[in-house]
């Protein structure tokens, strides 16, 4: 999913780092027409086989992208910051990558 960023005054490199900060992956990438170079971009890409690999369905992608949303909006307030990446960290804990590890 590509989300244009033009009116969140920020770009897509700005957005990628900050998410990898509260622990959402994402790429920046330019949007049509983009008046950004392609190293800054106006706009990210979020990958959705990461977030189904995981058993991600419609209720927890809005989550993420309240997330997103917040950590844009919010990007100077580090109290707000931790908060979302704690709030992150607990969704993804609720769908592990791998159920069971077994051992031989």
């Amino acid at each position: 999913m590509l989300v244009d960023l033009t009116a969140k005054n920020i770009t897509g490199k700005e957005a990628s780092s900050l998410l990898g900060e509260v622990n959402i992956t994402v790429n920046k990438n330019l949007i049509p027409f983009d008046k950004e170079p392609a190293g800054v971009t106006s706009g990210i890409r979020v990958g959705t086989p990461a977030v189904t690999t995981r058993g991600f369905k419609e209720p927890q992608m809005k989550r993420i992208a309240r997330f997103i949303n917040d950590a844009v909006e919010f990007k100077d307030d580090k109290d707000k910051l931790e908060k979302i990446k704690r709030d992150v960290l607990a969704l993804a804990g609720k769908f592990p990558l791998y159920k069971k590890v077994v051992r031989w």
